[in-house]
């Protein structure tokens, strides 16, 4: 391979970008930086569509810089390496999902927790490059460059669409589940059934536990059935909360936007764990105390995975027949995916044929 710093790689970058918290996105070219000797190439096949998108790209955490390219659930081939690059060669399949970079050098770096980077993690899209500052940009594109660091193995067994959510969704919820010791017989309840939520489901089920799906939808109970859910509770029914006090050993909630914990923990052993990660905004209500300490409960909160348990979620859903449901679509309706997104109108991750922009206007 030749050296990444002679001009090889054509850096020109066809995407689609919101130029403003208020715009649609809309067709933007803009330029990729040269390959850095440890630095992989991509050509992005598939990009999922996370609620994440939509809410950096309104600007709703008060972060966002524009303009800004979207996507950080990539599944792409190598079309490039540096001369540093031992782990991957021309025309593999990988992934990259959340993270491009971080500090590599803390004790959460040294663990394999890079999303906990104590210097803080690059984010693969709207962070600042750590080597020359500028912003990084995401799927939403023809192609990619990232440290083969933070690039992650597709399995042959997966199909590359299907693989695009584990990314971020796959590896979202199944890293509390292993990290807080869900085992076999454990009585676990997930909370909301969207993109997180129906991945919970199947991971918990294929480690063995006896699974509730907490919804306020009545409509919602043949569907959980249908994705292999034990029970269902309808948390808008007082009576069907009451029958499930201090029942479960675990809670995964993936509700986003604040919600009433307080329910939720009463349905909880003692000992009990109840998980967050979808909300990353206030509590409110408030929480009450005493729901916490009369159980010696425990309120917890996860963040994607590191990049050693990312490539474990892939391998694990290869081994298991695991993967997100999706609903393949074009780039040229991604507005319109986006206001599905926000109605809560799509089962239950979009997925952008990255091929369609060769053909968007």
């Amino acid at each position: 391979m030749t050296s990444p710093s002679n001009g090889d790689f054509a850096g020109q970058t066809r995407a689609y970008a919101v130029a403003s918290e208020t715009a649609d996105l809309a067709p933007w070219n803009f330029e990729r930086r040269q390959p850095r000797p440890d630095d992989v190439a991509i050509e992005i096949l598939y990009c999922g569509v996370c609620h994440s998108d939509l809410h950096v790209g309104r600007n709703d955490w008060g972060f966002s810089q524009y303009p800004l390219v979207p996507g950080h659930e990539i599944v792409g081939r190598v079309i490039q390496v540096g001369n540093d690059v031992s782990q991957y060669k021309v025309g593999d399949m990988v992934g990259v999902g959340c993270m491009v970079d971080s500090c590599r050098e803390c004790s959460a770096c040294q663990k394999g927790l890079e999303q906990y980077c104590l210097d803080g993690m690059t984010m693969t899209y709207g962070s600042p490059d750590r080597h020359d500052g500028s912003l990084t940009q995401g799927g939403y594109s023809d192609k990619i460059v990232v440290s083969e660091r933070f690039v992650v193995s597709i399995p042959d067994k997966l199909d590359p669409a299907v693989a695009a959510p584990l990314l971020c969704a796959g590896v979202t919820t199944y890293s509390p589940l292993r990290h807080y010791g869900v085992k076999s017989g454990d009585k676990v309840g997930v909370i909301g059934m969207g993109g997180l939520g129906h991945m919970g489901i199947k991971f918990a089920k294929a480690m063995g536990c006896e699974v509730t799906l907490f919804t306020r939808s009545e409509s919602k109970v043949e569907e959980a059935r249908e994705n292999g859910v034990d029970h269902v509770i309808v948390s808008t029914d007082d009576e069907q909360m009451a029958a499930a006090t201090e029942t479960f050993d675990f809670l995964l909630d993936t509700v986003p936007v604040p919600h009433d914990l307080n329910p939720y923990l009463n349905t909880l052993k003692y000992d009990g764990t109840h998980i967050l990660v979808g909300l990353v905004q206030e509590v409110d209500p408030a929480l009450q105390g005493g729901n916490l300490v009369m159980k010696r409960r425990v309120l917890a909160g996860s963040l994607i995975g590191g990049m050693p348990e990312t490539q474990e979620v892939l391998d694990y859903c290869a081994e298991h027949d695991i993967g997100c449901d999706i609903e393949m679509i074009d780039i040229d309706t991604i507005n319109d995916a986006w206001k599905r997104m926000q109605e809560g109108k799509v089962k239950y991750r979009f997925v952008i044929d990255m091929q369609s922009l060769k053909n968007a206007q």
